[in-house]
């Protein structure tokens, strides 16, 4: 299987995204041939080799004319789907938007629907996140990575005025996706919110067992005290699977705590806290203490990387006096998001894969809880119909 993995040391946009997917080997003509498909005039793409600090790389040259009013997802859709890409292209992008549009929504309070798109609508916008979804496939990357993620700090101007950073919609999105995040303050953002759509969607955020067959460096605009480049590394990693009987196991960290004066609701708390930190996972476990008191164990599983602000947390919501740890491995599926049509509208539905082969399919709960809350349906049988039509792919 082709893979690929960002490596957001400096952060990611849309224009980083498509700068290193060109330095790392996508043809430009090629990827221009793709990006014809959309119909829509008015765009130009072109690319630059330059230097970050001391790494050179490639900057992704997007030039189109403002647009003079906002579009709906509804707009882009119409693009998207009314052009000559391939189905996969289509649904990715399409993919790709609609989280956007969500996340939007939930910000502003109002259905994704009704979100306007100013920035992340524009047309050079629409040419990043579709020109980075047909490069992957242009590179025949079949699964995407990502490394956790630096969101700078600070304000940023956007159409609605001044937000702070990372903007509202970027930290909405990357909930979501529950992505990892590093501790950074550089005063700037570092992520834009088409950068978080594009992982948000698309990726998986941990590094694979991979053998490296190539490497890019995608540049930003701005010059900062350290390299403002994203790192793309593209590899193999079906061979690693055909050398062995299971997948590289990935080696994390498992913290633990007995708690036993404590109200519940702050406990659950401090779970909730860590999983919106980057935890792979939380959870509370009920146990009886010395002299018969009843505890509860709290447990959290992390990235090595985050072990020490994931304590941290630990240490300052909970009345715990210490912490256990020890390493811990463990085996993961490989899984694709993927959206689906029903007759009641898109579900998100997440795709597992063992080996190469298909182990399953789990629809996202939210989006069947929605549909079943406006159509007053069984949950039961919206998640039926969106296997169904799963499976019918």
């Amino acid at each position: 299987m082709n893979a690929i993995y960002f490596d957001c040391f400096s952060g990611i946009s849309g224009d980083m995204a498509l700068g290193a997917l060109l330095d790392a080997g996508l043809e430009l003509d090629a990827l221009r041939a793709e990006l014809d498909k959309l119909q829509v005039p008015g765009w130009e793409l072109a690319a630059e080799r330059g230097t970050r600090g001391f790494i050179s790389g490639t900057r992704a040259l997007v030039h189109a004319p403002e647009q003079e009013t906002h579009r709906h997802l509804s707009d882009v859709w119409a693009i998207v789907e009314g052009s000559s890409l391939a189905p996969a292209v289509k649904e990715r992008s399409t993919r790709v938007f609609t989280m956007l549009a969500e996340a939007e929504g939930r910000v502003h309070g109002i259905p994704a629907e009704q979100v306007h798109f100013h920035e992340v609508g524009a047309l050079d916008a629409i040419v990043d996140v579709v020109g980075v979804v047909a490069g992957l496939a242009l590179l025949g990357i079949e699964q995407v990575y990502s490394s956790p993620l630096p969101l700078g700090s600070g304000w940023v101007q956007a159409a609605h005025g001044w937000i702070p950073v990372p903007a509202p919609a970027t930290v909405a999105l990357l909930a979501a996706a529950g992505a990892p995040l590093v501790p950074d303050s550089t005063p700037f953002e570092l992520v834009t919110p088409t950068g978080a759509a594009l992982l948000a969607a698309l990726a998986e955020f941990r590094r694979p067992p991979m053998r490296l067959t190539g490497v890019g460096y995608g540049l930003g605009k701005r010059e900062l005290e350290r390299p403002n480049a994203l790192r793309v590394m593209l590899g193999e990693c079906e061979g690693y699977r055909e050398s062995q009987a299971l997948p590289v196991p990935l080696t994390l960290v498992l913290l633990e705590t007995n708690i036993d004066d404590q109200a519940a609701e702050q406990v659950a708390y401090a779970c909730e806290r860590l999983l919106a930190l980057g935890a792979l996972d939380a959870w509370l476990e009920p146990i009886q203490m010395k002299k018969g008191r009843a505890g509860v164990l709290l447990a959290a599983l992390v990235p090595a990387e985050l072990e020490a602000a994931a304590v941290t947390l630990i240490m300052r919501e909970t009345t715990t006096l210490g912490v256990r740890r020890r390493p811990v491995e463990r085996h993961v599926a490989e899984r694709e998001l993927i959206t689906v049509e029903t007759i009641y509208g898109p579900v998100r539905v997440k795709a597992k894969r063992w080996n190469g082969a298909a182990a399953g399919a789990a629809p996202e709960y939210e989006d069947c809880a929605r549909i079943a809350r406006e159509n007053g349906l069984p949950l039961r049988d919206v998640y039926a119909i969106a296997v169904q039509e799963f499976d019918k792919r």
